[in-house]
């Protein structure tokens, strides 16, 4: 159920009434929030529901058995049981084919034709965002972050959340499981903070949606293409990722409030960064944050001699959360490479008056250099495969305007950069000025009709979300 649809609506305006006039009290609300978010999910593929509950139900006891005891040798082998089953899920189903692709290749190489089995399987919507989310409770339980919470169906219920359940954000369990035992109230005013993000996130996603013919162009043509329409491919798809995942995550945090719970944000203007330090502290803030918590700071963080090493691990490992296809990888080591040559730049005494500038053309000269780099990262992250990326690049820097250019590209290119200004103007303005937007009732209905109007007859409500497939 895509939430861009006429069957999603219907549901939601369902459940709604259902919730606001006939489960009132507070145990009857969190099962049927339970049971309508088994129904969102299983209305892509009922079969992946014990899945998706068995993942719960485990961490659930998991995590009561660790809070129970003190002997610390017992807390990690559970903790290690719990990681083992979350992980060994997502491997099974992600990485498993990959993973036997890879070796035979790699014999193949050596000279061995070797015919490895596949298991093909279907890959479960939202598993990398349900495992991680789950896994992030018994952590925090081994770490003495939160006590074991008592209430299984309040746990389920909270990793099955249907608004961020197949794309997330990811939630950690003290974030969201306290509103599932202290069920909120729907307020008024978030409910208007609801619609706003709603439609805006509406917005982002037909822009990104209209950006999908350019994106075409340039990564899936079998012929040659024009240095310029390359250059408008891979702008136009920082644009259509960026309002496709955060159009998602809007709309996720929008929805949730419409009922009175918070999801935290997702994304905060990540093109207008300085740095890829910069980036990352933007972008997809929920995936960035989990993996320093989890990930880098188990490693060592930077209490030891290992810090860029540590912060390379992490990257890499975020790229392949993404896909198992060698190009997600190559993608992370790339995110790996500039963070940790950022690090290692601004110790450099020479550079250091750089970093600090105040200068406005100091200022737009990182930018620049920040932006042109997440573009890089983006052909590795779209492309088919390692050698669409480089042949993508190198028509990118060597000027070809063979085969001719398309005679409208020039219009294509100023409209596609407008779309990222725009987006991002919509963005600046729903964090500093929202409030007074909310307050303002004759400028905030008009506005959420009007763009509620243009998704309506510019729109295409059959297109999923590009992360779904992670």
């Amino acid at each position: 159920m895509v939430f861009n649809t006429p069957i999603f609506f219907v549901f939601f305006v369902t459940f709604l009434l259902f919730y606001g006039f006939v489960f009132l009290q507070k145990k009857p609300r969190v099962y049927f929030i339970l049971v309508s978010s088994l129904v969102f999910y299983g209305a892509w593929n009922y079969k992946f529901i014990p899945l998706l509950v068995g993942s719960a139900v485990a961490d659930y006891f998991i995590a009561l058995a660790i809070g129970g005891t003190d002997d610390q040798r017992r807390k990690k082998l559970l903790l290690t049981l719990s990681i083992s089953i979350n992980l060994g899920i997502l491997g099974l189903f992600k990485y498993a084919d990959f993973v036997l692709s890879s070796v035979a290749d790699f014999l193949g190489l050596l000279g061995y034709q070797a015919s490895m089995p596949t298991l093909e399987w279907v890959l479960p919507v939202g598993i990398s965002f349900y495992t991680f989310q789950s896994m992030s409770y018994t952590i925090d339980v081994y770490r003495g972050v939160m006590t074991p919470r008592k209430g299984l169906i309040a746990f389920t219920t909270a990793l099955a959340f249907f608004p961020q359940l197949v794309a997330g954000p990811i939630l950690r369990a003290r974030q969201i499981l306290p509103q599932f035992h202290d069920i909120p109230t729907p307020t008024w005013d978030a409910a208007k903070r609801g619609f706003l993000l709603i439609t805006s996130g509406l917005l982002k996603k037909t822009a990104a949606d209209l950006l999908a013919a350019p994106v075409a162009t340039a990564f899936d043509a079998s012929t040659a293409v024009s240095t310029l329409e390359t250059w408008i491919g891979v702008l136009a798809f920082a644009g259509q990722i960026y309002g496709d995942f955060a159009g998602y995550s809007d709309m996720a945090i929008g929805i949730a409030l419409l009922i009175g719970f918070q999801i935290p944000l997702n994304f905060r203007l990540p093109y207008i960064a300085s740095s890829p330090i910069d980036f990352w502290r933007r972008w997809h803030i929920s995936l960035s944050t989990w993996l320093r918590d989890y990930l880098y700071i188990s490693m060592g963080g930077n209490r030891t001699g290992h810090r860029l090493r540590n912060i390379f691990v992490t990257m890499l490992l975020g790229g392949l959360w993404h896909g198992a296809a060698w190009t997600f990888v190559a993608w992370g080591f790339f995110h790996g490479v500039i963070i940790t040559a950022t690090h290692a730049l601004r110790e450099i005494d020479w550079l250091k008056p750089f970093h600090g500038s105040s200068s406005r053309w100091i200022k737009l000269l990182k930018w620049a250099m920040t932006f042109y780099l997440v573009l890089l990262g983006w052909i590795l992250f779209r492309a088919t495969s390692l050698q669409s990326a480089w042949d993508i690049f190198v028509n990118m820097h060597v000027w070809s305007n063979t085969p001719h250019t398309n005679p409208s590209a020039w219009i294509i290119a100023g409209l596609t950069i407008s779309t990222l200004v725009w987006m991002h103007l919509m963005d600046a303005v729903i964090l500093h000025k929202r409030e007074a937007i909310e307050k303002r009732p004759w400028l905030l209905w008009p506005l959420l009709i009007l763009g509620q109007t243009l998704c309506l007859f510019i729109g295409e409500p059959s297109n999923e979300f590009i992360y779904f497939q992670f």
